[in-house]
């Protein structure tokens, strides 16, 4: 079930492998292949978690969104025709909204914007 999500983060050669020997392997390994962004030591996980999610609060919240749309959409067609006249749009919708115009302002005026508590 997960074959395709694991054969995209790896890569067809690499899951080639690991499916037909099923041999294990550590977090380095998982870190290298790209299964996993990062690799700390278990008394440091909630501290990174805490930053992690920190810096995705700083993110405004649609952006986050089309962010997640731009990558879905380019992976699974990242050769179309029209893409680059889809970001270009995409990024211009998202610059024009309140919280794009949100994010310009309080950047210019060095404050943080709405969406940060």
């Amino acid at each position: 079930m997960i074959s395709p999500y694991v054969i995209a983060a790896i890569g067809a050669r690499a899951a080639r492998r690991y499916f037909l020997t099923a041999e294990e392997f550590d977090a380095s390994e998982a870190r290298r292949l790209g299964l996993v962004h990062e690799v700390v030591e278990e008394n440091r996980l909630f501290e990174q978690a805490r930053h992690w999610s920190g810096v995705l609060l700083q993110n405004g919240p649609r952006a986050m969104s089309a962010v997640k749309e731009l990558v879905r959409k380019v992976a699974s067609d990242p050769m179309h025709e029209r893409l680059p006249a889809v970001t270009a749009e995409k990024a211009a919708e998202l610059r024009a909204s309140d919280e794009g115009r949100e994010g310009i302002s309080a950047f210019l005026e060095k404050r943080p914007p709405f969406w940060i508590k």
